[in-house]
């Protein structure tokens, strides 16, 4: 007996973006229509009742979805039964078909990979809608993307999914429109985008603050020569991999100093309205995760969740942790995009990827919104690259074929070369030997605007931005930054103040001693925040969005990175707008 058609009326109400795609599909018509929006705004809740009224009207009889991995497999088979939609999360490529108890099935990248013959002949049996969950999955391999092709060429309907910048390569995405540029080059075309930026506006995501942690770190080469470096200063990319490297590891001061930061931020939520807040940290390899969890245990005094891979087991302790009020989860990174938990509020980005792809599926953990006011935490390395993606998470990407290639970001291959050769400073340690790292509040990261200036670790200073109310609007949290910046560099000045007279009239004798580097930087940094914000206040435009207006006018990267030079230019700009 064939399973019964969803009811369209049982289903939830949809959010205005929904709405308008749904429209804009129904109108269409079309065979392929491909819906980009951020993590956290409901791009499984759309699909579901797309494929309902697909169902209800006959357009199709069956529904293939296929998502990345085995724990993805089971929320969408969960996700789609609470809407009256059967599908077999169970389904092995030796089934070759559904049962009848069942609309269709969800399957793996992997899967369709390995047997595209199966599942072309299970789309050929029956008039049926795929849905691509992560599409950009598809160019994975080539294999992947050649199997999820010849599988559903005969599909009524496809509809292609992303949250999450397409990818920096050149492999093509099977069944996503392409359309060349004036200069040139492909691009993806989205029939329907909801940005991170809208998402904030309309309440459907969480604003997300986050607070990068510089420090002084310290590792020795293969000749006894001991290396020191800042985290976060100007470098060559193969010192920052080592200083990068060197603050993660586990046995280091860093590590502990900054979870025990993010501690107190879940504490701060959990008392201010978010009771069951809970916190994830994303760690590089299983080694790296067990010894981050039993940092955990003793900064909380409270055992973490550890899930190192996407086996069997996985999906039950995410689905554990889930439902718990337990505090923290440790996950090694390649789980990052399966787990979804609208409870998580706070992060520690403690990984060497940093692609844009990888950083907003990472991030797109924290983001989901359940009640008007809740705040996301992310805690990172101060590393140029990493505080460049998070002032820049509203950016929106298409896949870019043709473009000449450049790195974005660094991963682990760069990470163990950089470990084996540098060109720059001479040959370091083959076997990398981190000795010692530090931890600093460098700066908190908020709609594109980077706030406060150094902050050493277990201050006041720092207690101030990690006590920052939980439930606030996006407006509120930059008003708030605002002041407490204010508040850090006046209780400075009555520091400075409160010296004995005979060496305050010493310092006025004496000529003023020249600001270092990163000091002018700060300097400069606090300068432009307050004439954006007073920009802001005159004219009512976001912060974030000044700042694009600057960086469009006079180029460069986000402030977080910017030179000195150029944040003089922007400093001078501003004040003639």
């Amino acid at each position: 007996m064939a399973a019964p058609l969803p009811a369209i009326e049982t289903f939830p109400a949809l959010r205005a973006w929904q709405r308008k795609a749904l429209v804009e599909y129904l109108r269409r018509r079309s065979e392929d229509f491909m819906a980009v929006a951020t993590p956290g705004a409901g791009k499984t809740t759309f699909a579901l009742r797309i494929a309902a009224e697909l169902l209800v009207d006959r357009t199709v009889d069956a529904v293939t979805v296929v998502a990345p991995t085995e724990h993805l497999k089971k929320q969408w088979a969960q996700a789609a039964a609470r809407v009256g939609i059967q599908l077999d999360a169970a389904f092995r490529n030796a089934d070759v078909h559904s049962s009848a108890d069942f609309h269709g099935a969800v399957v793996t990248y992997a899967q369709v990979g390995m047997a595209p013959q199966v599942h072309r002949r299970r789309t050929m049996t029956r008039r049926t809608l795929v849905i691509l969950d992560e599409i950009h999955h598809a160019g994975d391999s080539r294999s992947w993307g050649d199997g999820v092709k010849s599988a559903f060429e005969p599909a009524v309907r496809r509809l292609m999914l992303t949250g999450t910048p397409f990818r920096s390569d050149d492999n093509p995405i099977p069944f996503v429109t392409y359309e060349r540029g004036e200069d040139g080059l492909l691009r993806s075309r989205a029939d329907s985008v909801y940005g991170y930026s809208e998402a904030l506006r309309d309440g459907v995501v969480r604003p997300v603050l986050f607070l990068a942690y510089s420090g002084e770190t310290r590792w020795r080469t293969n000749a006894g020569e001991e290396l020191a470096a800042r985290l976060g200063e100007p470098m060559t990319q193969d010192l920052i991999a080592q200083a990068w490297r060197t603050a993660l590891d586990p046995a280091g001061d860093w590590m502990p100093q900054v979870l025990r930061a993010a501690d107190a931020r879940l504490t701060v939520l959990r008392n201010a309205g978010m009771p069951d807040a809970g916190g994830l940290v994303i760690a590089s390899d299983q080694q790296a995760a067990r010894a981050y969890a039993k940092l955990i245990e003793q900064v909380t005094g409270e055992r973490a969740a550890v899930v190192l891979s996407d086996d069997a087991g996985a999906s039950a302790r995410i689905a554990t942790f889930a439902a718990s009020e337990q505090r923290w989860l440790v996950a090694v990174r390649m789980v990052s995009e399966g787990v979804d938990i609208p409870r998580l509020a706070v992060g520690v980005y403690a990984t060497s990827a940093s692609t844009p792809l990888y950083f907003a599926q990472a991030i797109g953990r924290f983001v989901r919104a359940r009640r008007p006011g809740e705040t996301a935490s992310v805690f990172l390395p101060s590393v140029p690259h990493l505080l460049g993606l998070a002032s820049e998470m509203e950016a929106a990407r298409d896949h870019v074929l043709g473009k000449p290639k450049e790195r974005e970001g660094f991963d682990d291959d760069l990470l163990e070369r950089a470990q084996r050769d540098d060109q720059a400073s001479g040959e370091l340690e083959k076997r990398f030997a981190a000795l010692s790292a530090t931890a600093e509040l460098d700066q908190v990261i908020f709609d594109g605007a980077s706030f406060g200036t150094a902050a050493q670790a277990g201050t006041p200073e720092e207690e101030e931005y990690l006590g920052l109310p939980g439930l606030l609007t996006a407006d509120q949290v930059a008003l708030l930054l605002s002041k407490r910046q204010a508040e850090q560099l006046a209780a400075q000045r009555r520091r400075a103040a409160a010296k004995p007279a005979e060496s305050a009239r010493d310092a006025a004798a004496a000529p003023p001693a020249p600001m270092s580097a990163a000091q002018r930087r700060v300097a400069l940094r606090r300068q432009l925040n307050a004439l954006v914000a007073a920009r802001h206040h005159r004219t009512g435009q976001p912060h974030g969005k000044i700042h694009a207006e600057l960086r469009r006018l006079c180029g460069g990267p986000p402030s977080a990175q910017a030179t000195i030079e150029q944040l003089e230019e922007r400093i001078a700009t501003v004040q003639t707008l």
